[in-house]
């Protein structure tokens, strides 16, 4: 039988997936902080003063980031995987 040995994941696929988790749980707070300004009865006038305006800007931006991340944390743990397979059938 052969061992089964878990390739190691790289610190760029690690600071990868990190850094989609920060982007997607930051979107989603401030999607939720934007839900419950509206809830108590902010208006369109009151979301452009103070620190508003970047609290809206942060999902229009940070999705569509960790979207990107994502794409690019699935192509390099293919090209890692595709090494590794390369690299166990050459040395049987």
């Amino acid at each position: 039988m052969t061992a089964n040995n878990p390739s190691n994941v790289s610190r760029l696929e690690r600071t990868l997936a990190f850094m989609l988790l920060g982007l997607v749980l930051l979107s989603v707070v401030t999607f939720l902080a934007i839900i419950i300004g509206t809830w108590q009865g902010m208006g369109s006038a009151d979301f452009a003063g103070g620190i508003w305006p970047v609290v809206v800007m942060v999902p229009y931006i940070g999705l569509p980031l960790a979207f990107l991340l994502l794409i690019t944390l699935m192509i390099t743990s293919m090209v890692r995987r595709s090494r590794d397979n390369k690299r166990t059938t050459t040395q049987r």
